[in-house]
């Protein structure tokens, strides 16, 4: 156990002993996101920071939870690989750990997969501030697997992540982007047929009336599917999906809240064009402004998916879909499990954990 690792467990003791909540917190990038607002003494994670082990060859990173994922960003990028989950980098504020708390992916995720996919171990201090070690650093290594993935959008109720271990993706070949002008029902349409082709589609999102679809892979590939699927090509393309990655297209900008709604892909928009993105293929919808969030839950729910107040808004209310009673009792149950006296971001998920 490292000296950094000796600081987190001495914190961990000291708020167990003293039944003392804590918050956790890395480049505190993301504290008004996702989560309720959480009033606890903070555990700063910023210093225990560091790559830890790469091997380019094995596509596999190992790193400690307060390392920005700018550091880890450039690192690939040497290697000419990169975080198939294309997080957001925030302003170089986040961090591995948080990332992985909040389970946040950018516009590659219905074709790369989530950070979640990604994840093959964890180190985490739990709230008996014992230091655990679960899954490894290769695929077939699985002991434990499913504990690692259960960090993954936790929001740091289940313990303080102390090491992520990751598979990494070599960087595309070649990239390019298609534009094109139509309305958000048509580009739905567009969207889920362009995803059931045998294509190399990486992103695509609908915003102000204009059809962004990437393509990226082989040059030949790539090549090929622009010329069959036509459109404009993008100019401007790696600032676009950049700026869409990093949630600062003008569409984010402002203090109205902002709503993240998962949908069945081919769900019908409901929403108002002019206060609605269109992401991830059709299965993301972003809605900004003021919005009855029962109404919401409900509409999300007929459409095969579930809502949440991403930023903004109140947040000393529930921000997440509502859980039927056995979905409850399973994330009562694991936090129990964890976080036996309930001082890791209490309130942070839900009111109730």
């Amino acid at each position: 156990m490292t000296d950094l690792n000796d600081t987190i467990v001495d914190a961990v003791t000291r708020a167990r002993d003293e039944r003392k909540p804590l918050y956790i917190r890395g480049g505190d990038s993301k504290r008004q996101l996702l989560g309720r607002d959480c009033q606890a003494e903070p555990l700063d994670m910023s210093a225990h920071r560091g790559i830890i082990d790469y091997q380019p060859g094995e596509l596999v990173v190992t790193a400690r939870a307060g390392t920005p994922l700018a550091d880890i960003h450039e690192l690939l990028a040497q290697h000419r690989q990169m975080l198939p989950f294309e997080p957001p980098l925030l302003g170089g504020r986040a961090t591995l750990g948080g990332t992985l708390a909040c389970n946040i992916s950018g516009p590659g995720r219905p074709w790369y997969g989530s950070i979640r996919d990604m994840v093959l171990g964890v180190r985490l201090v739990n709230g008996e501030a014992q230091l655990l070690k679960f899954g490894g650093q290769v695929m077939k290594n699985v002991a434990g697997y499913d504990v690692s993935r259960l960090q993954a959008g936790a929001l740091g109720t289940l313990g303080v992540i102390s090491e992520v271990s990751l598979k990494v993706l070599p960087l595309p070949e070649h990239s390019t982007t298609l534009v094109y002008a139509m309305d958000a029902t048509q580009a739905l349409e567009v969207m889920n047929r362009r995803a059931r082709e045998p294509r190399p589609l990486s992103g695509a999102f609908w915003l102000d009336g204009r059809l962004y679809l990437r393509i990226s892979g082989a040059a030949s590939a790539v090549e090929q599917t622009a010329s069959d699927w036509g459109g404009e090509r993008s100019q401007q393309a790696e600032d676009i999906w950049s700026q869409l990655r990093e949630m600062s297209l003008p569409f984010f900008r402002g203090d109205e809240a902002l709503w993240r709604l998962s949908l069945n892909s081919a769900a019908p928009t409901t929403t108002p064009p002019e206060a609605t993105l269109i992401d991830w293929g059709g299965a993301q919808r972003w809605l900004s402004g003021d919005a009855d969030f029962t109404r919401l839950q409900r509409s999300a729910a007929t459409a095969g998916g579930h809502a949440s107040l991403f930023r903004g808004g109140d947040r000393n209310g529930e921000v997440r879909q509502a859980l039927e009673p056995v979905q409850q009792g399973l994330q009562q149950r694991l936090k129990k499990a964890f976080d036996p006296h309930g001082i890791f971001n209490p309130g942070r998920l839900y009111s109730w954990l």
